[in-house]
């Protein structure tokens, strides 16, 4: 059975061969299958001697991939950017007037969420000039769900302060996320706990993570977090180094 990494290695070396021979000496279709075998042994030997060669094709191969895949992605976020960038329902931080946007799609229970938030705290805060937007993402179970459910409904009933404190209580939660801790949560908050508590249930809130669902599927989102940084999607944890570097270069474009 050949091993499937060199089943692929062996294909990509077999098209920049016919990519640089004349058409009619790869013409595989007229050969006999004693050339066949003899081109084989021939493909063979040059892989055997040039074994570098295969790791050259695989390189250009993903560097193909990858620009299609960053190509796409930017065609996604266009064809998105009034859900993304301009919802009604998500909270907007940072600077509100900044020259460049990051958004960021959150699940408080994702352990590389947590690791991100001081970073891109830290990103706002020496950059000045970011716009930053937070998607309501919940996709880790039931306790996500809750904590989303909490996050909104302060939004709704407190506003955008209040949301940032609870957002930021949240992210840093350590315990089980249960409608008593989330109620005790809203007690420190001095909010009005009952009335965020109903309102978790309420349509309102399902809207806003349905919206936020329905868009992440159409972006290809599956994990968090997921940035878009204007037109680029970042999926996965990014160190805070990456993001400013990112930034630099968007700001340059």
């Amino acid at each position: 059975m050949i091993h499937p990494f060199r089943s692929a290695t062996l294909g990509a070396a077999l098209s920049l061969m016919a990519l640089t021979a004349p058409a009619q000496a790869f013409d595989i279709t007229n050969m006999s299958d004693d050339e066949r075998s003899a081109l084989q042994a021939e493909i063979r030997s040059y892989l055997l001697e040039n074994p570098e060669i295969i790791m050259e094709a695989v390189s250009v191969l993903e560097q193909r991939q990858a620009a299609a895949q960053a190509q796409g992605d930017v065609d996604l976020v266009r064809v998105n950017a009034d859900a993304i960038f301009g919802d009604d329902h998500s909270w907007v931080g940072g600077n509100p007037d900044g020259d460049i946007t990051l958004v960021e799609f959150t699940d408080y229970r994702c352990g590389f969420c947590r690791r991100a938030h001081a970073e891109v705290e830290q990103l706002l805060e020496a950059d000045g000039n970011i716009r930053f937007i937070v998607k309501e993402f919940p996709i880790l179970g039931e306790e996500s769900v809750l904590s989303s459910r909490f996050a909104i409904a302060v939004k709704q009933i407190a506003g955008d302060e209040a949301y940032k404190v609870a957002h930021d209580m949240l992210i840093s939660f350590r315990g089980n996320v249960t409608p008593e801790s989330l109620e005790r949560m809203a007690n420190d908050l001095d909010l009005d706990a009952a009335a965020v508590m109903t309102r978790m249930t309420d349509e309102a809130v399902t809207q806003v993570i349905a919206e936020n669902h329905a868009l992440a599927g159409r972006l290809q989102i599956s994990g968090t977090p997921t940035f878009v940084l204007e037109d680029q999607l970042l999926r996965g944890y990014m160190p805070l180094a990456d993001m400013q570097t990112l930034v630099a270069q968007t700001r340059q474009e």
